[in-house]
């Protein structure tokens, strides 16, 4: 029994990971993210959502070992994500109130360098981390840009539980940053690097522990 609960950790950390990468779309991906602090959001956002495709696109597959794996586990996430959005749905908003973040493209450039460096797993750290950094803000601007007014959709449909305090407010567009997606995309491309670093070691550790 204990040997099939320690091969079992793998997947059962890949739900986790993927639900909580839904988790945090569905309470920091809405309409109001991106108009109660604007490009400032987007900034959090792109960082957030990079390492957290990165710390479980990395496991999945240097786990199987097999270039591929880290464009399934994006395709779960946003699986799980457009589930989640009949949530808010069911309570009365639009079904295109959550943003679901471009997650799919980032994760086939990891496993496009995983495949290119012939399953180098330092290459994919190095070089597949940064990739993702910098692409997934790109991606997520552009799907910014394809969906309706998001402060009209903010008026007309203020979350719950939003406190007083972060009613919505009109954008100070270029008030903090002049290029959200190259800040997004500079700061996750630095913060992915290490995150994906740590989940190749947590990685190496859950195979020691398996094979105790």
């Amino acid at each position: 029994v204990m040997v099939w609960l320690r091969r079992t950790t793998h997947y059962l950390f890949i739900v986790v990971v993927a639900v909580n990468s839904t988790l945090l779309t569905i309470n920091a991906g809405d309409y109001i993210f991106y108009t109660d602090w604007a490009w400032t959001s987007f900034v959090v956002f792109s960082i957030s959502q990079s390492t957290m495709l990165v710390v479980g696109a990395i496991y999945y597959m240097l786990f199987t070992g097999v270039p591929g794996t880290a464009t399934y586990y994006a395709t779960i996430m946003t699986i799980y994500t457009w589930v989640a959005k009949g949530a808010w749905f069911a309570l009365g908003y639009p079904y295109d109130f959550v943003v679901t973040p471009v997650w799919i493209p980032s994760a086939m450039l990891l496993d496009l360098t995983y495949w290119a460096t012939r399953r180098n797993k330092h290459a994919a750290i190095i070089i597949g981390g940064t990739l993702v950094g910098l692409s997934l803000p790109i991606f997520n601007m552009i799907n910014l840009l394809l969906v309706r007014d998001p402060l009209e959709m903010a008026f007309k449909y203020p979350r719950p539980t939003l406190p007083p305090y972060m009613t919505p407010i009109e954008p100070q567009v270029g008030k903090f940053y002049n290029s959200p997606v190259a800040l997004g995309s500079g700061a996750a491309a630095v913060l992915s690097v290490p995150i994906a670093a740590l989940r190749a070691k947590l990685n190496t550790w859950t195979y020691r522990w398996m094979a105790a």
